[in-house]
C-alpha cells in the first residue's frame, strides 16, 4: 500500500461516526478496537491507519480479544452469506471430505482447550496449511496462544482495512 492518501481512506475519514462504527465492526468485532481507530481519525495515510490498528490490537484486554474472536467463524465453516469469511477461508473450499472432517475435529478440540475458535489469518493458506497450524498450536499454553491469536488478529485486521481503503466501502 502506498504512503499517500487514497479515495477510500478519504471516504473512511469523512464517514459519520455511526456509519464508521458499523464499517469497523465488519473489520473487527471488538468495540474497543473500533473506538480506538475512530478516536484517531482522520488518517493522513493508509499506513497511519494500519499502525493505529496494530496499536489498538496490542492494547486489547483478554475480554476485548475474546469479543474480537467471537466475530470469526471456525476455519472450514465460513459464515453463510458472508463473502469476507468465504474469501478469507478460500483455502478450505477445495478440501477433501477427509480434511474437512479432520479440521472439524481439530477445531472442536482447540475450542475445548482454549474456550474460543482457532483464529488464524487464513488468507492465502491451503487447507493443509491451516490443519498443520491448528496441530502446531493446540499444545500451546493459554498465554502463548493468546499471543498467537493477537498476532493473527492483527494480520486479519490489516488485510481487511487495506481492502476497505483500496477497494472502497
Amino acid at each position: 500500500m502506498t504512503s499517500s492518501s487514497t479515495p477510500g481512506l478519504s471516504r473512511f475519514n469523512t464517514l459519520p461516526h455511526d456509519e464508521a462504527t458499523i464499517v469497523l465492526h465488519e473489520v473487527c468485532a471488538s468495540t474497543a478496537w473500533g473506538r480506538a481507530i475512530l478516536s484517531r481519525r482522520p488518517y493522513t495515510t493508509a499506513e497511519a491507519l494500519l499502525s493505529a490498528s496494530d496499536a489498538a490490537t496490542a492494547e486489547l484486554t483478554a475480554e476485548e480479544l475474546a469479543e474480537a474472536m467471537a466475530g470469526h467463524p471456525p476455519i472450514g465453516r465460513p459464515k453463510p452469506g458472508d463473502p469476507v469469511s468465504t474469501r478469507e477461508q478460500r483455502g478450505m473450499a477445495g478440501a477433501s471430505e477427509e480434511l474437512r472432517a479432520e479440521m472439524l475435529e481439530l477445531n472442536l478440540a482447540y475450542q475445548e482447550r482454549f474456550g474460543h475458535v482457532f483464529l488464524i489469518c487464513a488468507t492465502g493458506a491451503t487447507g493443509e496449511q491451516l490443519r498443520d497450524a491448528v496441530e502446531s498450536r493446540i499444545g500451546n499454553s493459554p498465554e502463548e496462544e493468546r499471543g498467537h491469536v493477537r498476532t493473527e488478529l492483527g494480520k486479519i485486521n490489516r488485510i481487511r482495512l487495506t481492502r476497505l481503503v483500496t477497494d472502497g466501502m
